[in-house]
């Protein structure tokens, strides 16, 4: 299955379960602590929280996600800025069994994954919070496996460390792991659990592309390890837990399901690649690539993919209304873009490209996102726009980063090309590394005391400008 067909099984699978399709939220929320929905469950969360829903207790959707504390990630076989995840909610209806399986019956009656390719997490329990061993889903998950003719070992690992060092064994398939791998909670850690908020332990799905693929540099392969054998496919987070003020937690009378599958890495696994850019969404964006450069992308992969995931990105983003700034989700935006021309410029890619790849990814979204495809002429042009103007940013800054060969490059002299040149600090560290030029050690607080003293400037002014004196109007006037 490719991955649009993966997207219309997944809904069609949970439809037909009582589940409602609800839209997709906004890539920009309404709600303003955020820059942009990173997770399904965003904007669901104050049905989570006890909320009815006006479309009922079982919901399902397919939601398009921004995580820009992704992009230095971008580049492996499996970090991308923007992803689709698989959704599925029960508001207080069906729990475990039901979730578990038929979230597996999904991936292997529908999908078609190799069930003895897949191993789970739970969690292992916090004694000193009265909270047990999640017994329940692994005996589940046991059950399952079972059905299917393999005996799914249980083992106790504790943290991703223990992991690293104890690695797998045959025929293990159920994993418990420590807080730090399968808790949810807003605050991210059983610690950090707001009080009075739900919370609970998860039940992740991993997909084992084999030891070929693990890389010793990580440890011993696992499930929780970025080793690249294992890969994240899914997660199910049990909410049956509520932190009370003493700081111990209770059950939950009302207990809710949330469940997110990356909808890339779904397609992944159904291909058996362990590198998500060789899916249907994204393979297309590679094959024009190569075209236009003449080049490879087994020669130049890490390039490619950063190319590839930042102008898609970039394109969902201008879709939703999102314009290059130097604020908030425009700067984003801006960087995105900009980091996609830095790296197509290492292809050899020295003239405008953007027009041609943009229709690509505009294309494999028509059928699903016709928003995509409607406002295709204004989102080329945006993106054109934005390519232009940065060219000439580009052409100077790496100039004045190239004449740093043989000095330190300080974060005062960072910041100038940045407050002058319009250069990004990342850019400006980024080509500083590529061209082997060196930054002094403390080059980053060195940039912040600069780029506090333009803004205490700025203070300054500003306060000049109100009281009618030189650096501004008087007012009223």
């Amino acid at each position: 299955m490719d991955a649009h067909e993966i997207r219309t099984a997944f809904l069609r699978h949970l439809e037909a379960s009582g589940h409602v399709a609800i839209r997709p939220a906004p890539l920009v929320p309404a709600d303003t602590s955020t820059l942009f929905t990173g997770s399904g469950m965003q904007a669901l969360l104050p049905y989570l929280l006890g909320e009815p829903h006006p479309d009922g207790v079982r919901l399902t959707d397919s939601q398009p996600c921004v995580r820009a504390q992704d992009i230095e990630d971008v580049g492996d076989n499996r970090h991308t800025t923007f992803f689709e995840m698989l959704g599925n909610w029960s508001l207080g209806d069906y729990f475990k069994e039901h979730q578990i399986r038929q979230f597996f019956t999904f991936l292997v009656d529908v999908v078609g994954l190799d069930p003895a390719r897949l191993s789970v997490s739970c969690f292992i329990g916090d004694a000193s919070r009265g909270i047990p061993r999640d017994d329940e889903a692994a005996s589940i998950w046991q059950a399952v496996f079972a059905e299917r003719g393999i005996d799914a070992e249980v083992v106790a690992i504790g943290s991703q460390a223990d992991g690293d060092a104890r690695g797998v064994r045959p025929g293990e398939h159920v994993f418990f792991y420590d807080g730090g791998e399968n808790w949810w909670s807003r605050g991210g850690s059983l610690e950090a659990t707001p009080i009075g908020d739900p919370c609970g332990p998860d039940s992740e799905v991993f997909y084992d592309f084999g030891p070929e693929h693990h890389d010793p540099s990580f440890g011993k392969a696992h499930p929780a390890s970025d080793s690249g054998q294992f890969m994240e496919i899914g997660n199910q987070v049990f909410m049956q837990y509520r932190r009370l003020a003493d700081g111990s937690f209770e059950p939950l009378a009302r207990r809710n399901v949330d469940f997110g599958g990356g909808l890339e890495r779904i397609a992944a696994a159904a291909i058996h690649s362990s590198d998500v850019f060789r899916i249907s969404l994204l393979w297309p964006i590679v094959e024009k690539l190569q075209e236009l450069t003449g080049k490879r992308y087994e020669d130049e992969t890490t390039a490619m993919r950063i190319v590839v995931d930042h102008l898609r990105g970039a394109t969902f983003l201008a879709v939703d209304g999102v314009r290059p700034s130097n604020k908030e989700q425009g700067y984003v935006m801006r960087r995105l873009v900009r980091r996609a021309i830095r790296f197509a410029l290492a292809l050899g890619l020295h003239e405008d490209f953007l027009g041609e790849v943009v229709p690509v990814i505009a294309d494999l979204y028509a059928d699903d996102y016709p928003s995509v495809q409607e406002r295709r002429s204004e989102v080329i042009d945006v993106l054109q726009k934005e390519e232009r103007a940065f060219r000439r940013t580009l052409a100077a800054g790496i100039a004045a980063v190239g004449a740093f060969q043989g000095r330190t490059m300080t974060g005062r002299d960072v910041f100038l090309l940045s407050d002058t040149n319009g250069f990004p600090k990342e850019l400006s560290v980024e080509e500083a590394a590529r061209v082997g030029v060196d930054l002094d050690p403390g080059w980053e607080a060195d940039f912040e005391a600069a780029l506090e003293a333009q803004r205490a400037r700025s203070r300054a002014a500003t306060r000049l400008g109100a009281a009618g004196l030189p650096g501004g109007s008087a007012p009223g006037s």
